[in-house]
């Protein structure tokens, strides 16, 4: 195909030389005659393994021009990708200045295009950006419309600076956020020949998904410093135990634990970090990071608690009270601190749980109830059918399939419905629904 790639640093220069290397004929644009100069006498304007070759290869055989033109550039192509440079600025918001302005010259060029185009944003936006100020700017300058006369796409990029045409030629996945199968048609010719699934999703996701695969990466890194100040404390190996933590492929390095949900509790998880945290305090390590998960999870706790009292509802049936489903196990169970919270604030609760039988009920569990929150343990029934008949709002913690089956069956439109456990299909839903943060 013919392309132009509006913007040659790091990412606009990578793609580039792959691009014409796969034996597109590209044409480079950009407003520094410095990088320009480079290309056209077959140099790379980023230092990278490999560039060096592969710029003076796909310069030689004369697939690549260059130019400062935007105009001409996307009137001679069928294909444009937007890698303009979205720094940050001093109070930590976008710069947007090179995207904002070049997209008023494309919506220009448009204008004077008689075929379709396609424009691939590949820039670093804050979610909404594309299909917000950049399509209105698109559509008011050409006189066009979106997904009739042009397409907008937006395609995450997940290049590493050191191994960037190796990450090139084999990503994880391609993912291009686009509103027309016929964008997702031209984008597949492009990049389906890549290793890694082709993923189609909507412009907004895939804008941030971008940030979140980032931070992450950061996230990642600043647990393993900190788990590296904490083992130099206790005189242990860092690289022994993050070693030993990498090993476990089926919860630790997987996709466990890492779906959006309701708080954590347990009789582990908060108990484990703040051993952790008290043995920084004693050894005066700062571990920020760590530090404030359980705030996190409290702050979580929280959202839970607002959303329902924002029914303004007084009685209210919580299906679940254990830290989770499938078991009767109630110490730090976030479901008995919301029941605590409910109740403070003068609500009139039923709770049931199948696990959670009083007369089943022994030896921690049984004292527990008995001794730290017997005001819940009194405010439990075993009739399901009675507390859907008597309360207004229904909370849902737990996720055991017949259950949740049954209660969904039976709710009405009298009923709304607190969802804590993501329910995969509401469309049969009678109740009014309220997710937690979906």
């Amino acid at each position: 195909m013919n392309i132009s790639i509006f913007g040659l640093g790091y990412v606009g220069a990578v793609s580039l030389a792959c691009l014409a290397r796969d034996g597109h004929k590209v044409i480079g644009v950009d407003i520094d005659p410095v990088k320009l100069a480079l290309i056209q006498d077959g140099k790379s304007p980023v230092i990278e393994e490999g560039m060096p070759e592969l710029m003076a290869d796909v310069v030689s055989r004369q697939l690549v021009q260059i130019s400062q033109d935007v105009e001409a550039s996307l009137l001679k192509t069928e294909l444009s990708f937007i890698c303009v440079g979205t720094p940050s600025q001093a109070n930590g918001s976008q710069d947007q200045t090179a995207v904002l302005r070049l997209a008023e010259q494309l919506g220009k060029a448009l204008a004077k295009k008689t075929s379709y185009h396609t424009i691939v944003f590949r820039s670093t936006l804050l979610p909404g950006t594309v299909e917000g100020v950049l399509k209105t700017l698109l559509e008011q300058h050409s006189g066009k419309k979106d997904g009739v006369d042009f397409d907008i796409c937006f395609q995450p990029e997940f290049l590493r600076e050191g191994s960037s045409i190796k990450d090139y030629d084999n990503p994880p996945f391609t993912i291009v956020g686009a509103n027309s199968e016929r964008a997702h048609g031209v984008m597949q010719q492009m990049f389906g020949h890549l290793p890694g699934e082709y993923k189609k999703t909507d412009v907004k996701t895939a804008e941030t998904v971008k940030y979140f695969c980032n931070i992450f990466h950061a996230l990642k890194i600043t647990f393993a410093n900190e788990v590296a100040r904490l083992c130099d404390g206790l005189a242990v190996d860092p690289f022994k135990v993050m070693d030993l933590v990498c090993a476990d492929k089926q919860l630790n390095i997987s996709t466990a634990y890492l779906k959006p949900g309701f708080a954590f509790g347990g009789s582990c998880l908060p108990k484990d970090l703040r051993a952790m945290q008290y043995v920084a305090k004693q050894a005066d390590i700062e571990i920020p990071m760590l530090g404030h998960v359980l705030a996190s999870n409290a702050v979580h706790l929280q959202q839970a608690c607002q959303k329902i009292l924002a029914t303004g509802q007084r009685k209210i049936g919580m299906v679940g009270l254990s830290f989770k489903s499938g078991t009767d196990d109630l110490r730090e169970s976030p479901l008995v601190d919301l029941a605590e919270f409910l109740i403070g604030k003068g609500k009139l609760l039923n709770i049931f749980d199948p696990e959670v039988s009083i007369s089943k009920l022994i030896g921690a569990n049984k004292k527990y109830i008995e001794e730290s929150i017997p005001h819940i343990g009194d405010l439990m029934t075993t009739d399901i059918d009675a507390l859907l008949a008597d309360n207004p709002v229904i909370v849902l913690g737990l996720n055991d399939k017949a259950l949740v089956a049954d209660v969904c069956a039976k709710l009405t439109a009298d009923h709304t419905l607190i969802d804590l456990v993501h329910l995969k299909d509401i469309s049969m839903l009678k109740a009014r629904y309220i997710g937690l943060c979906w």
